[in-house]
């Protein structure tokens, strides 16, 4: 969708709103092209590009003074477009590296890691996007980024950050020439402490991965 369908006449490019709907709708458009499937050799770089990019506008959201809505109740935004197709194709598309092991709360102290998936963070994230979205089309900007700002601190950031992680270090690995451990049969629904991640770890070589996603080790 371009610029000029998303933002009505007469909006300031410069304007905080117009700037955070710009990065939330890149994201949301780039997500989707991807798990479509068309370029694989490209997913995982553009994600993780994507996803950086997206970490910005939550960064801003975050520093800025708590945002109010105009309304004591949320407006109904209308039904909730279903993200279980986008998360499947995303699970297809990762199946390779789609599980990864991640701390829910640093702060925690000695919180085991879990095993997550990023095809369930990138889904969980864009459906919180979206719900902000369908304000911000209907012209309700404050309740959109207040909308943002919450699910940013709630849910999407945490999210968001984890996602990162897992692709930035995915890369790396490539990218060092360095073994991926394997979570060989390991699931979400199974918890992962330290000595399960260190008996679950295999010798999976980058380059089993690197083509089919988009990834070059170094010389």
């Amino acid at each position: 969708m371009s610029d000029a369908t998303l933002h009505a006449a007469g909006h300031d490019p410069d304007d905080f709103a117009v700037q955070i709907a710009d990065q939330v709708e890149s994201f949301l458009v780039a997500v989707t092209e991807v798990a479509k499937g068309d370029e694989p050799d490209s997913a995982v770089p553009f994600l993780l590009l994507e996803v950086s990019q997206l970490l910005l506008a939550g960064g801003r959201l975050g520093a800025h003074e708590d945002i109010l809505p105009d309304e004591r109740y949320e407006p109904d935004s209308g039904p909730e477009q279903d993200v279980d197709i986008l998360r499947e194709n995303l699970a297809r598309l990762l199946e390779p590296i789609d599980v990864y092991s991640e701390v829910f709360d640093p702060y925690e102290p000695r919180r085991a890691p879990v095993p997550a998936r990023i095809s369930d963070d990138l889904a969980d994230v864009v459906a919180d996007l979206r719900h902000g979205m369908a304000h911000y089309r209907a012209g309700r900007t404050t309740e959109a980024l207040w909308w943002w700002q919450f699910s940013y601190f709630s849910n999407w950031g945490g999210t968001a950050s984890a996602a990162l992680r897992a692709l930035q270090s995915l890369v790396a690995h490539v990218r060092l020439n360095q073994p991926l451990a394997e979570l060989d049969g390991l699931d979400t629904d199974q918890g992962m402490g330290d000595e399960t991640l260190e008996f679950e770890a295999g010798k999976v070589m980058a380059e089993e991965i690197a083509g089919p996603l988009g990834l070059h080790g170094a010389n």
